[in-house]
């Protein structure tokens, strides 16, 4: 019996492969012409104005997504069975793999950026009490050192596309959540621009691949364009766990 093939999922057009590299080029630019001004400017904003912030950036921690996201993972690992009925089961998989997605495509970019920057080691604004956007110390591993790329900015950007490509209407609202989110990581002090820039671009590579790793497997969205699949309705999965809550125990028959 021959399998069949898998499908493949649209091919990266040129445009893509621009806007990265322009993307790059922008980051190391504002290496040159906006860090250090940008953290200037931040270090002498009011307190009225950056204390907010501080508690605004906490948001972009990946926690956030990640905890419910895999503790509902858990609870369905939990409850399926394979005595359930089909339909019941077909609901609780195609819930697995929308959440499974979910979680792939914020943890994977965020896991990636988390050892990466450690190696490239650079400065966050200020270390040492002046700010040289261009001050290295690669391998070190503390968090001083940790700078480049954003990890708020790749969660915030991985989240966008994660959340916007589940639920597309959801998307004005995730760029909205990104970009204050990046803002602040400036504002606090904790990120030069181009850090957060390089952090977003990371976090949109990094779910795009998996959302293309997913759809070249038909798991959650069409092979061809990426359109997500139609979510099961609100009857068939109140009705799904029903079945799954409150299923007959078969050695009682």
């Amino acid at each position: 019996m021959t399998r069949a093939p898998q499908a493949r999922p649209p091919r990266v057009r040129a445009f893509a492969i621009v806007v990265i590299a322009l993307t790059i080029g922008i980051v190391i630019a504002s290496m040159f012409v906006l860090d250090a001004t940008a953290s200037a400017w931040a270090r002498h904003l009011p307190r009225w104005f950056t204390d907010p912030f501080q508690v605004i950036t906490k948001f972009g921690l990946s926690g956030w997504f990640l905890y419910p996201i895999g503790f509902f993972l858990l609870c369905l690992a939990a409850i399926k069975s394979p005595t359930l009925p089909p339909l019941a089961q077909g609901v609780l998989a195609m819930l697995a793999v929308r959440f499974g997605f979910l979680f792939a495509a914020i943890a994977l970019p965020g896991l990636f950026v988390t050892i990466v920057k450690r190696l490239i080691g650079r400065a966050r604004p200020f270390v040492g009490g002046h700010d040289d956007p261009f001050l290295y110390v690669p391998f070190i591993w503390q968090p001083a050192y940790a700078a480049m790329p954003s990890g708020h900015a790749t969660t915030a950007a991985a989240a966008v596309i994660a959340i916007g490509a589940v639920w597309p209407r959801a998307r004005w609202v995730m760029w909205i959540y990104a970009l204050v989110i990046m803002f602040s990581r400036v504002v606090v002090l904790a990120h030069h621009p181009s850090d957060v820039i390089a952090g977003a671009l990371v976090g949109i590579v990094g779910a795009l691949s998996v959302q293309r790793f997913f759809a070249a497997r038909r798991l959650g969205f069409c092979a061809g364009d990426l359109r997500p699949y139609a979510w099961p309705s609100l009857k068939r999965t109140k009705a799904a766990f029903r079945d799954a809550v409150i299923r007959p125990n078969p050695r009682a028959a």
